[in-house]
């Protein structure tokens, strides 16, 4: 896998990680484009941090290989060009922010200070004062902007906005899509469904190691159950049970209720063949509901735990 053979931000074939008797990662095979963001999702073990901590050579994998920004993670030039923001950021209580940012910028290359002042104004931190003094929140601020402050071409951003509250939350979320229209690429690893469904192009989901899917928002969307609520002209109840036991008995209904003359609807794929079978019962208004990234998500995770 060489680098003219390539143009993916990031390539992985088989990428397998063991801890003892568990398997943290079993053969990842994952492409993510120059330029688009994906959303890497899974609960706590399915594999999301190993993936990240493995593309930047800071664990060896036990089998399989990756290829980040045409070369090697561990290659000083390759990191140069990636903002990392770990899910918990370690860093000296002692020292400040103008420390870390003067140290980062020291390692990276000459800094950009304008862009850095921007980004502190932007985030309303104070970087003079000592790491360890800061909030869950500011330290939060304080990794986003050390991660964005050289306009990296790739980054690799693991659970970016927690801590934060909805205003800043937005300013992370704009930050992202500014950095992808200058021709950045995004790793997103998170739990916040809404996030990732507000910002990513296609969604990876891990399952306990392994790679369950990958698709697009819209085509994951396609894949999920629809929820739609009927509304009858007639809500006596007679015509809503006859109503109900007719639209039930339809292929690609997997759940129908009934209350005040409202059918509600669970249907997966198309809904034409239930549309067709309640339209002789008078139907007043159609109600669709959006299927969120949450509906979906959870289907591959219906039979275990989030442990």
């Amino acid at each position: 896998m060489s680098a003219s053979a390539s143009g993916a931000a990031i390539r992985t074939e088989g990428l397998t990680k063991h801890f003892g008797d568990i398997t943290a990662l079993d053969g990842l095979d994952l492409t993510v484009e120059r330029g688009e963001v994906l959303g890497f999702l899974g609960p706590n073990g399915s594999g999301k941090t190993t993936t990240i901590r493995l593309l930047l050579d800071f664990l060896r994998p036990d089998a399989g290989r990756s290829e980040v920004l045409g070369g090697a993670g561990a290659d000083p030039e390759v990191r140069r060009r990636i903002g990392y923001l770990p899910a918990d950021l370690h860093l000296d209580p002692n020292h400040r922010g103008v420390d870390v940012f003067e140290l980062f910028g020291r390692l990276r290359g000459v800094p950009d200070h304008g862009r850095l002042a921007g980004l502190v104004d932007r985030f309303d931190l104070d970087p003079s004062r000592p790491i360890g003094e800061l909030s869950t929140g500011n330290r939060r601020k304080l990794g986003i902007i050390a991660a964005f402050a050289h306009a990296p071409d790739l980054l690799l951003l693991d659970e970016p906005s927690s801590g934060l509250d909805p205003l800043l939350q937005n300013q992370f979320h704009q930050l992202v899509a500014e950095s992808v229209d200058e021709g950045a690429t995004v790793f997103l690893s998170s739990h916040a469904l809404a996030e990732v469904e507000a910002l990513a192009t296609r969604v990876g989901i891990l399952r306990q190691g392994q790679l369950a899917t990958v698709s697009t928002i819209d085509d994951l969307r396609r894949q999920a159950r629809q929820r739609i609520d009927l509304h009858l002209a007639d809500s006596g109840r007679d015509i809503a049970v006859e109503a109900l036991t007719a639209v039930a008995a339809v292929a690609g209904v997997v759940e129908a209720t009934a209350s005040l003359g409202v059918l509600h609807l669970v249907v997966e794929g198309s809904v034409d063949a239930a549309l067709k079978a309640a339209t002789r019962f008078d139907v007043q208004r159609i109600v669709t509901h959006d299927t969120d990234l949450e509906d979906i998500f959870l289907r591959y995770y219906a039979t275990e735990s989030d442990g």
